[in-house]
């Protein structure tokens, strides 16, 4: 009768809404979509923010969207001897999969390495004056001292406040739209990565001078080579701390108390990473088709 089949088909989009967990898109896929100027429109998974920050500075998106190789090369030779070794669908919005969807030490790790990711990318279109809206530090300028002497500020300081600035902006958009526990979570890994690529600013001097004598110098600041940030992530990773959220929900606590408190460099994470030897039957449970169940209306 008519309300059995309506029954039926009331009852699909519920087991599918049960059954598969959420897989949204994510700014990630700006690696895969391109870089043309229409690309804010054809990331579904950036939210409004994003897509304003997207539309007013389309060359920063550009170096993002390159930036995305980089990064998740990056996380790729530091899993490099593991089972789950960072491999990315390049077909899926997501980038990763569903593998992220668990609140795991390797969530905790790609959100930091993506977010430090931009930074750089960012900082890096700066110096080379890719960008409109920004270019050299502008606070390094006149004389300074260190333990060699005095010194002055020249060259091209690398602006890794404005990257950091511009991916807390970018990054941290969509996290800052939820109130949940795994919106906190990825805010703590984001912030933790864009601090390790600030952590390897390094001064660069050159001499000038009779013979090459240093009677003057001229210094500027540099970024370390990306591979010293994914160093330093990775030791992050090993030493993640697991941690609960505090009983009003806007913060973490331990999840040991044998465990010191997580800083603001520390990476965190709610739940332990699954056997990836083993599949996983909630994971893959859209690739073995779903039983349909019918929940048939009173007649």
């Amino acid at each position: 009768n008519m309300n059995f089949r309506f029954g039926i088909w009331f009852a699909v989009p519920l087991i599918l809404f049960w059954e598969t967990p959420e897989v949204t898109s994510s700014w990630w896929y700006m690696g895969a979509v391109g870089s043309s100027r229409v690309m804010c429109d054809n990331v579904p998974g950036l939210v409004s923010r994003q897509r304003q920050l997207c539309q007013r500075h389309p060359e920063a998106m550009r170096s993002i969207g390159l930036g995305v190789a980089e990064w998740t090369a990056e996380c790729q030779h530091q899993f490099r001897q593991h089972r789950w070794n960072c491999n990315t669908l390049h077909r899926d919005r997501s980038l990763f999969g569903r593998v992220l969807l668990r609140s795991s030490q390797e969530s905790a790790f790609v959100y930091a390495i993506s977010s430090a990711g931009v930074v750089f990318a960012i900082t890096r279109a700066c110096s080379q004056g890719e960008l409109k809206s920004c270019s050299c530090d502008p606070k390094k300028k006149g004389s300074a001292k260190d333990n060699k002497g005095h010194f002055d500020w020249g060259g091209c300081s690398d602006n890794v406040d404005y990257g950091v600035k511009f991916a807390r902006a970018f990054v941290d958009a969509k996290e800052r739209k939820g109130k949940d526990a795994r919106a906190l979570m990825n805010l703590h890994n984001n912030r933790a990565g864009r601090k390790a690529v600030k952590r390897f600013l390094k001064q660069e001097c050159k001499c000038h001078g009779v013979s090459g004598s240093c009677t003057l110098r001229t210094c500027w600041l540099a970024m370390a080579d990306f591979r010293k940030t994914g160093d330093y992530l990775w030791r992050k990773y090993n030493g993640a701390i697991q941690v609960v959220m505090n009983q009003d929900g806007t913060g973490f606590t331990v999840a040991n108390k044998k465990f010191k408190k997580p800083t603001k460099n520390d990476l965190v994470y709610f739940e332990s990473s699954p056997d990836y030897c083993i599949r996983d039957r909630d994971i893959g449970k859209m690739e073995q088709g779903l039983q349909l169940h019918v929940f048939p209306f009173p007649s």
